[in-house]
């Protein structure tokens, strides 16, 4: 279980968040202002910030998709997927990507060469597939999406992810009743 135990993270004078205290044992969509810290608040669970007060616990090996893609741009969607994913194979993840609407044609290009879209659908199953992730964290992972794809992603999403503990950060209302996970108003 992952628990934030009154986190709060200031930068000088200015407080994002004070006294946070949560509990994650499944996956729950954090829903909160824009401006409040939720990128942050993810950012400390990675461990790639500290909170200014407060302790984190149970993270685990973490699998993110960030509000970047940050794909390897060389290698083409499926490469990026088994180079991160902990014994995931190639046919594995053709199959996923195809489930999301990659093409052949699409498969063989690298990275770079992909659209927005697809760069967003392959750093989200980069996340997903990654077998020995105890804890996701996902950050506006539909972003470019149309209404179709959004769909498709958020039951790929439910389905892959499982009983994890997933922290889902979005402004999306629609694609948070997709998931049909709890909705965490902050």
């Amino acid at each position: 279980m992952l628990k934030l135990q009154h986190l709060t993270k200031r930068f000088g004078e200015a407080p994002l968040f004070t006294d946070l205290c949560m509990e994650v044992d499944a996956p729950v969509v954090l829903w909160a202002p824009s401006g409040w810290g939720k990128t942050t608040l993810l950012r400390i669970l990675m461990g790639l910030e500290r909170p200014t007060t407060g302790s984190v616990e149970g993270v685990g090996r973490v699998a993110a998709v960030f509000q970047e893609d940050r794909l390897c741009p060389q290698l083409t969607a499926v490469d990026n997927l088994v180079l991160t994913g902990h014994g995931l194979t190639a046919a594995q993840a053709r199959s996923n990507l195809q489930s999301l609407g990659f093409t052949e044609a699409d498969l063989r290009l690298p990275a770079v060469q992909l659209s927005g879209g697809q760069k967003r659908r392959a750093a989200l199953l980069r996340a997903l597939l990654c077998q020995d992730a105890q804890t996701l964290l996902m950050d506006e992972p539909f972003t470019g999406m149309d209404a179709d794809l959004v769909r498709d992603a958020a039951a790929i999403t439910r389905r892959l992810a499982g009983e994890r503990p997933t922290i889902l950060v979005t402004h999306d209302r629609t694609a948070a009743e997709l998931l049909g996970w709890p909705i965490r108003e902050i």
